[in-house]
């Protein structure tokens, strides 16, 4: 049965992100997951997990000016510095949260770089990132995002992260599978997810069109979900969807797994 954990950068926005751990753990989750833990005090969020019995499950890298549009700096060759700066706050907050795998957003790649220069960049901090994270135990995860919602995203198809994970050759990086992202860029989810699923330590989900909760789309998640279970998957799942309409309503599909 998949471990479901909420996605509460995406999940229960009808009430402020504070609220939300209490949310989750009221409709049954025991897990969760969200992008960035940095706006808030680590003893701060440490406390709701421990208060609403959730497990951290992952939080990403810090991935520059979010508001303004940036979606990652690791492919950034100007932004190396910062890199390595942010994987220093993320052991620390991965650490004080219990967060036993975090990962790093390639970012979109610069228009007026070369290509070559840009897969340098982006290898030379993963390798950075994975052994510093690898002395402190805590799993490095890259991500392929589809680039129909992130335009120019550096990391589009799975095969792609994998030969990139091959190239740095650290035993500490991992593959990210998101569904929605996977669905959109390359689908024939169920033989891509069996032939790598050694190489794979985190998913998500959400349907599509609309990255909505699954049964509003395409994906046939019922059969999908039994079929990552009998491969014995045993990593979490994470709800990065927005719901269609309020996540309560939404969330008559987890019924048989909650």
């Amino acid at each position: 049965m998949p471990k479901l954990a909420a996605n509460l950068t995406m999940l229960f926005n009808e009430v402020d992100f504070l609220d939300r751990f209490e949310a989750a753990a009221k409709a049954g989750f025991k897990g969760a997951e969200y992008l960035f833990p940095y706006s808030y005090p680590k003893e701060q969020l440490a406390e709701k997990l421990d208060r609403y019995g959730l497990i951290q499950v992952l939080h990403n890298l810090p991935a520059g000016d979010w508001a303004k549009g940036e979606r990652g700096i690791a492919c950034l060759p100007g932004r190396v510095g910062e890199l390595q700066d942010g994987v220093g706050k993320t052991i620390d907050y991965a650490k004080a949260l219990g967060c036993k795998q975090v990962n790093c957003l390639a970012g979109v790649a610069p228009r007026d770089v070369a290509a070559e220069k840009v897969h340098e960049t982006f290898v030379a901090n993963l390798r950075f990132a994975a052994d510093k994270l690898q002395a402190a135990g805590i799993p490095l995860l890259i991500e392929p995002c589809n680039t129909r919602d992130i335009p120019g995203f550096y990391l589009n198809h799975s095969q792609q992260a994998l030969a990139v994970i091959d190239e740095v050759g650290s035993d500490n990086l991992w593959l990210q599978y998101d569904i929605y992202h996977m669905q959109i860029m390359e689908g024939d989810l169920a033989p891509t997810i069996e032939r790598n699923r050694e190489r794979i330590t985190h998913m998500q989900l959400a349907d599509n069109p609309g990255r909505n909760e699954p049964g509003t789309g395409e994906i046939n998640y019922p059969f999908l979900l039994q079929f990552i279970d009998k491969l014995g998957y045993e990593g979490w799942m994470g709800c990065e969807y927005k719901p269609a309409r309020t996540t309560l309503e939404g969330l008559g599909w987890t019924k048989p797994y909650l």
